[in-house]
């Protein structure tokens, strides 16, 4: 193995982790669930669906093509469950001297996270979905943007890292980056999920 590839695993394997610390508080916390909110089969209580959606897979259903053009390698498994039963399920991707990307399911709703009032929240949507983009990094916010896409169930979230010393994307804004990542991804999920 050269040094340059074990530099790539270390930089890959060091993002996952930070992925994985945020993922997990991410979002929204256990007890942030609006009233009337039913989704089937949910955990007593909280209003919060028991699993992810099911219906659409990142870590498979994602097109190539859709990798490809965002110049998205390393796919590594990034599932991981929070408190109050809020869980994740999907993948890390990485673009070369770019942006990182968390592609995951969660059973945490588009209004759950409306509700939750973070930073920069912005509606549009994608495809026919209800869409919310916000910061949620309180540290440092023009670094990462979450955008949940609207599923039965809860939703599609697509969280992305971007810090400044990112050579091909460090100048770009996150959220924007984040979005259009989204309008690529939302069109290849299926109807009904």
């Amino acid at each position: 193995m050269t040094i340059e590839s074990n530099a790539w695993r270390a930089g890959v394997l060091a993002l996952g982790a930070a992925f994985v610390l945020v993922g997990c508080g991410s979002s929204v916390d256990g007890d942030a669930t609006p009233s009337g909110v039913s989704t089937g089969a949910t955990n007593a209580g909280t209003g919060l669906a028991a699993d992810v959606p099911s219906g659409f897979k990142p870590c498979d259903d994602i097109p190539q093509s859709v990798l490809d053009s965002e110049k998205l390698r390393r796919k590594i498994s990034n599932d991981s469950d929070g408190s109050g039963g809020i869980k994740w399920r999907g993948c890390i991707w990485v673009q070369p001297d770019g942006y990182g990307a968390s592609i995951r399911t969660t059973n945490l709703t588009v209004e759950m996270v409306r509700a939750k009032n973070f930073r920069d929240a912005s509606e549009f949507a994608i495809a026919g979905r209800q869409v919310i983009s916000t910061r949620q990094n309180d540290t440092n916010p023009e670094t990462a943007c979450n955008v949940n896409v609207h599923m039965e169930g809860g939703s599609l979230e697509i969280y992305l890292t971007n810090p400044p010393s990112a050579k091909n994307t460090g100048h770009l804004d996150t959220c924007e980056l984040t979005r259009s990542l989204a309008e690529k991804v939302v069109p290849a999920m299926p109807a009904g999920a």
